[in-house]
């Protein structure tokens, strides 16, 4: 009884100090997530800052310019190419369609024309 008494307090005791070693993992931890959390603006600005990185991102941003310069420029051409082709198919069909939108207008006019005809009639 005494053994297992004494073994229930070496236990408890051991308990209790990985329990204060986590602890103290614990607060380790918080304070590295604090000190990093404090540093990062600090070494961010410093990286930012750098002319280095200032003229490797204009270099960067100076080939890109180049690369897809004359990308645009074909694009560009195609743009116009597929309007002068959309323009000429356009142009027969106008043309056909003008004959048909006049006798459409004079049709509307007529109609009209004769509802005023009508209205005028009702109001004598």
């Amino acid at each position: 009884m005494k053994f297992s008494l004494i073994v229930a307090v070496v236990v408890l005791a051991l308990a209790q100090g990985s329990f204060a070693q986590e602890a103290l993992n614990l607060d380790n931890l918080s304070q590295y997530f604090e000190d990093l959390k404090n540093k990062m603006p600090q070494d961010l600005s410093e990286i930012i800052r750098n002319p280095d990185l200032v003229n490797q991102a204009r270099t960067f941003l100076e080939e890109r310019k180049a690369q897809l310069e004359p990308l645009a420029i074909q694009i560009q051409e195609q743009l116009r190419a597929a309007s002068t082709n959309v323009e000429e198919q356009l142009k027969p069909l106008a043309t056909q369609l003008q004959p048909m939108f006049e006798n459409l207008q004079k049709q509307v006019e007529a109609m009209v024309q004769t509802m005023r005809d009508q209205a005028a009639a009702i109001g004598n």
